[in-house]
């Protein structure tokens, strides 16, 4: 439910600000209006500096150094800014190692390069044939396939091989004419020489193994680094809130506007009236647009996540948590639909209770027991039907008799069933849109709608009644024709009791037609729990069957490895596929079909307390 609101405002003098702000952050419950919070030099900065703790943090945390590596003793005052530092210089490092490994392989292909004095040597008789007006000898490097090497070259300009491996020739020619034509291309002249090269490599290696290890001594400042990124963020929560107030009376005094749960208004009165301020309060009103704050139990609470995926309700809506939380439930457990499978998701959530996702955990329980119980109904374990091993004990009495309801109907018991609980879902948010629109319109501008729902509510009630002959055959037709002509005369006529009787009537027919069109599509979505259990139900069958073909006539041997392999690797993707379809799908329908046809407004925004992080 929507907990109930207070506005408080707020007058103090300018210089009072930083500590009335500072005395709200140790109180923890109000909540200082940030509907158009700017972002200027100084919260720009603050944002950045979270920002680099929270990377610096985060990279220490999963930080997986190369084997071998000992953390050097590391004395830094600003780890963060120190941790940045060494990822830059290790990324360099990195890079001209890899550049220097790959001139390596280059030298050694070119049977380790001219050494530096070759390469003098030749500079020594360019120089000197500078010096008489000759021309400089030109040195051209080439590397082609050995199968199209052709030693006549040589006849061409003087020629050196100086390596070959497996694949190609490397070679050189030398001449004193510049513009020489060859039949190859030649290509880049290689850097260096191998001593230098190898050199270089040890240098960068020491400096990537130091940076890992300078690195590595910087992880236990993660409590620190993580302690600072908290104090920066409750000195922005500050800054913000801050730059909400209002400046009056020639900048001297300052007006916020706030907001609390009134279960809390004893307790905020008496810590505001030991503050050297001005304050007023009142409950809040829709316009206000106060925060959201969600009050409900402890089950309940666990879907709330589902509910802030789309958005908080507004102020003068509902909070659909709490049917989330029963019908989420419900559409994951009949696309799941496998009790072994909700055996695993009960395993799966007591794990995550130990890990960073503990916090899922009680929900993924819960959602595994749905399944269980949902799949005793279903009486389906691992995708193997265990009706007809029941169906002689008190058990068969708890679960659906599936061939006898499809040998009555011509239909599937779960197909009826998935249709069954798409329309009390769809009727419930029906009669939520009508019990809103009359809080909060008036029952007179809400006829259109009541017509609707006594139309749609009440003939699925009749419908109900008729089929399981609670209600007389000889009542049931008069009911329905009173249920009509009720009906129609509030779709119809008194749709918007301002408006000209034939406009009305206009806008009721148009009306029909888009409730009859929509109305039958969100009843058939709903087929889609039946069709996803149903393809997760074959699927595992499928894989039990290939299982039973590799056993063969179960004697022992190697055949008994290679069923279990395939029957677990098999019923394990099954169950990564169903999660996926049972979390989107029962999502969708609760998103689109029930926020729909309830009129759910998803636009609150989070109550979000001014308080230290």
């Amino acid at each position: 439910m929507i907990d109930k609101m207070t506005r408080y405002s707020f007058i103090l003098l300018s210089g009072e600000k930083e500590r009335f702000l500072k005395d709200l952050q140790d109180l923890g419950l109000m909540d200082i209006t940030r509907s158009s919070k700017s972002v200027d030099e100084e919260s720009s900065e603050l944002m950045e500096r979270a920002d680099v703790l929270k990377v610096a943090a985060d990279y220490l945390s999963g930080l997986e150094v190369p084997q071998g590596t000992q953390a050097a003793e590391v004395e830094s005052a600003t780890p963060a800014e120190d941790l940045s530092e060494l990822r830059m210089k290790l990324d360099e490092d990195k890079a001209a190692l890899s550049a220097a490994r790959s001139r390596l392989e280059t030298l050694k292909a070119w049977g380790g390069g001219l050494s530096a004095a070759s390469l003098k040597k030749i500079e020594e008789i360019n120089s000197a044939l500078r010096s008489e007006g000759s021309q400089p000898l030109t040195i051209r490097y080439y590397k082609t396939p050995e199968k199209n090497f052709k030693p006549e070259w040589a006849s061409l300009v003087p020629l050196e091989v100086i390596s070959k491996d497996s694949r190609n020739v490397y070679f050189v020619t030398v001449s004193d004419d510049p513009a020489y034509t060859f039949p190859i291309a030649p290509v880049q002249e290689p850097e260096g020489d191998l001593e230098t090269c190898e050199a270089e490599i040890s240098a960068r290696e020491a400096a990537v193994k130091a940076a890992w290890a300078k690195i590595a001594g910087l992880k236990k400042y993660v409590p620190e680094i993580e302690k600072m990124r908290r104090d920066v963020l409750s000195e922005l929560d500050l800054y913000l809130a801050g730059t909400e107030s209002e400046s009056a009376a020639e900048d001297r005094l300052c007006v916020f506007t706030g907001f609390a749960p009134t279960e809390d208004d004893g307790k905020i009165a008496a810590r505001l009236d030991t503050m050297d301020i001005y304050w007023t309060s009142r409950a809040a009103q829709t316009e206000d647009m106060p925060p959201i704050k969600l009050k409900n139990n402890k089950f309940v609470s666990m879907f709330q996540v589902l509910t802030d995926m789309y958005g908080r309700p507004a102020y003068d809506g509902f909070d659909p948590t709490i049917w989330i939380s029963i019908f989420f439930m419900l559409f994951f457990a009949f696309c799941m639909g496998d009790m072994g499978y909700g055996l695993v998701l009960v395993v799966i959530g007591l794990l995550l209770k130990k890990t960073s996702a503990g916090k899922l955990a009680p929900l993924v329980v819960t959602l595994g027991a749905a399944t269980t119980l949902l799949g005793f109904l279903f009486h389906t374990f691992f995708s193997v039907d265990f009706y007809n091993m029941l169906k002689d004990t008190p058990a068969r009495y708890l679960m659906i008799p599936s061939d006898e309801i499809k040998a009555a109907t011509g239909y599937d018991a779960n197909m009826i069933l998935a249709l069954v609980i798409g329309i009390i879902h769809l009727c419930i948010a029906i009669c939520i849109k009508t019990a809103m629109q009359t809080k909060n319109k008036g029952i007179k501008n809400s006829l259109g709608t009541w017509g609707w729902t006594l139309l749609i509510v009440g003939g699925v009630i009749v419908a109900a009644l008729a089929i399981f002959e609670v209600l007389p055959p000889a009542i049931v037709k008069p009911v329905v024709i009173a249920l009509g002509v009720v009906s129609a005369i509030g779709i119809f006529f008194l749709n918007d009791i301002h408006a000209n009787p034939l406009v009305n009537f206009g806008s009721g027919l148009w009306a029909t037609y888009n409730t009859v069109t929509g109305l039958l599509g969100d009843v058939l979505s709903y087929l889609r729990l039946y069709a996803l259990g149903l393809a997760g139900s074959m699927l595992g069958y499928a894989f039990n069957q290939l299982g039973m073909m590799v056993l063969g006539d179960g004697g022992i041997g190697f055949n008994w490895i290679f069923f279990i392999l395939l029957v677990v690797l098999g019923h394990t993707l099954n169950i990564a596929m169903c999660i996926l379809g049972a979390f989107v799908h029962p999502l969708r329908l609760n998103f689109l079909e029930f926020f729909k046809n309830s009129e759910y407004d998803g636009s609150g925004r989070n109550y979000n307390p001014l308080k230290a992080k």
